[in-house]
């Protein structure tokens, strides 16, 4: 019998072996962070009473993300994950959340197609070690001061307010945030984060003239460290961007939603802040 309980900070050695079964990045300062921005919105499901799967959610206003949607190797196929998606939708719905995203894997798309998510577009993830590069002229240092440009740049970007995902990553990481200005506007931003196996690069909202600093800066500031770089397909600047720094693609998400649709500016967004919150 499956039930489905709120998850809690005790459950964060449950999220980590099942990430780790799958090979993700995530850390316990994530599922931390999880918890911390939906505290009643992170699930877990119970198999005959045993803890065996989680999913995770979060709130932007009218835009919710659905995450981690993680089953025990030794049961899956036996309809946790659709029962913890519809759980989820099911929350949403009732936080009055009109539009649902998440990043599929290939292992979760079917899944998803059949509770009525369609696809948006693919992302691609690229890995390696960044190469060292001289500092970088006109990048800066973000304070927190520079968070309300940085914001409204990005709901330019996503048509979302992500104002409490990106506050909660600068102050968690706030050396990890770095940016660019054209007179007093901000035409993009980069954040780097660390994981599990690699640097997380991402978000980074950009101009086209602004995002090559800000990925030759990252280059300077973590030179020969091992990254990743969710990066959408469509971006064509972006992609060749990761392959000239000497990135490999790894692996290919589905961007999917389940709702009214939400009009990214996709060449103004050269990285996702990985599959957890778009």
């Amino acid at each position: 019998m499956i039930r489905i309980r709120r998850m809690t900070p005790a459950d964060a050695r449950l999220g980590m072996r099942l990430k780790q079964q799958a090979g993700w990045n995530q850390t316990e300062a994530d599922w931390r962070r999880f918890l911390d921005l939906e505290p009643d919105g992170c699930f877990v499901a119970e198999l005959d009473d045993k803890p065996v799967a989680t999913t995770t959610t979060c709130v932007f206003g009218v835009i919710g993300w659905i995450a981690m949607v993680l089953v025990d190797v030794p049961v899956r196929g036996r309809g946790l994950a659709s029962a913890l998606l519809r759980h989820a939708l099911g929350y949403l719905d009732e936080k009055g959340v009109l539009t649902v995203r998440l990043d599929a894997t290939p292992l979760g798309q079917r899944v998803h197609e059949k509770l009525g998510f369609v696809a948006d577009y693919p992302l691609v993830r690229y890995e390696g070690a960044l190469p060292a590069r001289d500092p970088i002229a006109g990048v800066e240092t973000v304070r927190s001061e520079d968070l309300a440009q940085i914001l409204e740049f990005d709901r330019s970007v996503t048509s979302t307010n992500r104002e409490q995902l990106l506050t909660r990553l600068f102050q968690e990481w706030p050396e990890g945030f770095r940016m660019v200005r054209k007179g007093e506007q901000c035409v993009g931003f980069l954040a780097v984060r660390p994981g599990a196996a690699a640097f997380q690069m991402g978000p980074c909202g950009a101009s086209p003239s602004a995002a090559p600093l800000l990925f030759a800066d990252a280059c300077h500031r973590h030179p020969f460290q091992r990254v990743y770089l969710d990066i959408p397909a469509a971006n064509t600047a972006a992609t060749s961007l990761a392959e000239c720094l000497g990135l490999k693609a790894q692996r290919r998400l589905l961007r999917m939603h389940h709702g009214q649709t939400i009009a990214e500016r996709i060449p103004m967004l050269w990285a996702s802040s990985g599959p957890e919150k778009g």
